[in-house]
């Protein structure tokens, strides 16, 4: 399964990236070492979408508060880059895409990534992985 995080990212020209007590959702506390991740700078934290593709070399859960009872998971991560996007995709290309029901990777990717604003890590289909990785390649 391919993940991608929406995160502030300092250096978005990183060979690796650091997450501590990232929020998880729609199955991104299923991530483990080895799987794909796509990297999207938040606009929400000055970034500009989609700047990576990199493989987890790390993940750890993060223990759960007691005393509270309603808590998202999440999770450590550690990333190495394996590419970089050639094309942008952030809200502003994914803003089209708002017809929850139409099956569409992009309306995938918007309504889980910006649907709600904060920032997060999420599992996606195998659509929109091959959707996303379109965004490192040149245009013919």
């Amino acid at each position: 399964m391919a993940f991608v995080i929406k995160a502030e990212i300092s250096d978005p020209d990183a060979e690796t990236f650091a997450f501590t007590a990232q929020k998880t959702m729609y199955g991104g506390k299923t991530i483990m070492v080895g799987d794909t991740v796509f990297l999207f700078a938040s606009e929400n934290e000055g970034g500009h979408g989609l700047i990576a593709s990199g493989i987890v070399t790390g993940a750890q859960a993060v223990a759960r508060k007691p005393g509270i009872a309603r808590q998202t998971p999440r999770v450590d991560l550690a990333i190495k880059r394996t590419a970089t996007a050639l094309r942008p995709l952030g809200r502003a290309q994914l803003c089209d895409f708002r017809d929850w029901d139409d099956g569409q990777p992009g309306t995938e990717l918007n309504f889980k990534l910006y649907r709600q604003a904060t920032d997060k890590i999420v599992g996606i289909s195998e659509e929109a992985a091959r959707f996303i990785a379109a965004f490192f390649q040149t245009m013919k």
